[in-house]
């Protein structure tokens, strides 16, 4: 734009650049318009995307403990074949990142025609096997998600004098898990049982021939470096085992599945607010997975005290969201990085820093999250305002998130100004797929073999940094392709010479599983930017890369988090 004093505006002059200004004005915002609607639809996708995500997991958990069930118990409260799982009017309620879904059952005899049917006047036993439809609810939306499978297969043929333990071992993304160590016991029976068998390429076992037992079969799977799954007792202190031990009854197959997978490193590090150790805190560290209800009881549930380096490293815990607190009343946590919970995956090592401060009879601890992305909003005002006093105070969350989740823009951007484009690619990838993501490029029908892209230069704002966790989506790849990132940080963003090192601090390591711990050679510099590289062994799959989030903390900060100590008791807003 062009400033003159209004004086030297010749008249003539004036008209023209009114006119010029109205139809720069015009075309700004179509411009802005196009951008709007296209920023809406990215945010929608990744909102459908995250919702599918949940619907699946409520789906996996709940078939799950359908599956797990006694023969007998599979049915429905109110139906037919009856049972104890919830139908429509006894629904269970689930909340999710704040939404609540709605969970039931509907679950029918099957008359399977390879032994006949009763219609057919040639089957007298028509009530071969169970079939069950699981239904997911959304009940901020009204959308009604359903799932359909065979809860146990139809009673065995000539298996009259025992039954049988179809055992089937898989991972935490559901591969199945060969050479796993199945343990059977039951000392109910006699003679009592003590077998030791061993999962085939497929991750399952039959036993066949067992004698009937009710709910006394226990049963361990183990697998060295991996985590252990089981069968529980029915006992006073867990009468609802999520995984009774099992029922073998004559003609039936009692199906049981246990997931196991490798084992991960959690270290819980206590600092106060200046980021120097505090030594001494007790930390209780509790999982989210059941092995009973009614009270819940959890898999997971310790207590530990951090060293004099205020460190506790915790070794051999398997994948689940942990969720830390503090045992003593000295102090209380201010904040954390990443934000709580935890989520631990398979074969990673992660930190997670508590950020303490004096402990106080009242207060608010605020975490700002994107709606879609739920990722914490860095630089956010946070206003509590009391309604009794009509005081109030102001905070702006301090923290510490880059992600990047479209690449459409292309290359060409040395420094991420624009949150759509990146640096330079190899040639080997493409951005303009559907839905938006990073790929391989295709030519032909076929998909080159390798590629690679480098982000734009990110800036944290201090070189007091210290870089956590790197996360991207999807966190699997079909099994003939993988994706791998490596970092590199710098305390000049003009350098030529970027080192892009992995998780051991060289350049011949690369992060291969979302969540691992950031080698911390890079922290302490104030520049940040990725490298993923793309590969695949069949041409007609590629890797997908949707997003990336680089963690990190600069200061002490912690990521999207406000604390109010000290406050007045009352109602706030």
């Amino acid at each position: 734009m062009i400033i003159a004093h209004p004086k030297e505006i010749k008249l003539k002059s004036a008209g023209f650049l009114l006119a010029e200004s109205v139809i720069s004005i015009g075309i700004f915002a179509v411009l802005m318009l196009g951008i709007y609607e296209v920023s809406t639809l990215i945010i929608k996708g990744v909102g459908f995307a995250r919702e599918e995500i949940t619907i699946s997991a409520l789906a996996d958990q709940y078939l799950e403990v359908a599956r797990n069930l006694p023969y007998s118990d599979v049915g429905t409260i109110n139906g037919n074949p009856h049972g104890i799982l919830p139908d429509l009017p006894n629904a269970v309620v689930a909340n999710v990142n704040g939404v609540d879904y709605k969970i039931y059952y509907a679950v029918s005899y099957v008359d399977d025609s390879s032994d006949g049917t009763v219609l057919a006047g040639d089957d007298f036993a028509p009530n071969d096997y169970k079939q069950i439809k699981l239904y997911v609810e959304n009940t901020a939306t009204d959308s009604t998600s359903n799932f359909l499978t065979n809860i146990v297969p139809k009673g065995l043929e000539n298996l009259e004098n025992g039954g049988a333990l179809y055992i089937k071992v898989f991972d935490a993304v559901g591969q199945p898990i060969s050479g796993a160590t199945i343990k059977i016991t039951n000392s109910d029976v006699s003679p009592a049982i003590d077998l030791t068998r061993t999962s085939d390429s497929n991750g399952n076992w039959i036993e066949v021939g067992l004698p009937n037992s009710d709910n006394s079969y226990h049963i361990v799977v183990t697998k060295s470096g991996y985590s252990s799954d089981q069968t529980y007792p029915i006992s006073a202190s867990n009468p609802n085992p999520t995984k009774p031990d099992s029922t073998i009854a004559n003609g039936q197959v009692t199906e049981v599945s246990f997931s196991i997978d490798l084992l991960s490193n959690l270290t819980i590090s206590t600092l106060n607010q200046t980021c120097n150790p505090i030594s001494d805190i007790g930390v209780s560290v509790k999982g989210s997975k059941l092995i009973g209800t009614g009270p819940d009881l959890l898999k997971f549930d310790n207590n530990y005290i951090t060293d004099t380096n205020g460190k506790k490293v915790i070794n051999n815990i398997e994948w689940d969201n942990y969720t830390p607190t503090l045992t003593g009343n000295t102090y209380m946590v201010y904040g954390s990085s990443p934000v709580q919970q935890i989520n631990i995956l398979p074969n990673t090592s992660q930190t997670e820093s508590l950020i303490l401060g004096p402990s106080s009879n009242s207060s608010v601890l605020v975490i700002v999250k994107d709606a879609s992305s739920g990722n914490p909003i860095e630089g956010a005002t946070v206003t509590l305002h009391s309604m009794s006093s009509g005081e109030e105070s102001s905070k702006i969350t301090g923290g510490s998130i880059w992600s990047q989740n479209n690449w459409i823009g292309g290359p060409g951007q040395t420094d991420f100004i624009d949150s759509t484009k990146y640096f330079e690619d190899n040639g080997g990838i493409s951005v303009d797929g559907t839905p938006s993501g990073v790929r391989l490029a295709n030519f032909g029908g076929h998909y080159v073999n390798a590629g690679s892209l480098t982000s734009s230069i990110f800036d944290t704002g201090t070189d007091v940094t210290s870089y956590t966790t790197l996360f991207w989506q999807p966190t699997s790849q079909n099994p003939s392709t993988s994706l791998k990132f490596q970092i590199a940080t710098s305390d000049d963003p003009a350098t030529t010479t970027w080192d892009f090192i992995g998780p051991d601090g060289t350049n011949s390591s690369f992060y291969i599983t979302p969540g691992e711990t950031i080698n911390s050679v890079n922290n302490n510099k104030r520049y940040v930017r990725y490298k993923a590289y793309l590969q695949t062994e069949d041409d007609t799959q590629t890797p997908v890369l949707s997003s990336t989030d680089i963690n990190y903390v600069s200061g002490c900060f912690t990521p999207g988090q406000v604390m109010f100590p000290d406050v007045e008791t009352g109602t706030y807003s």
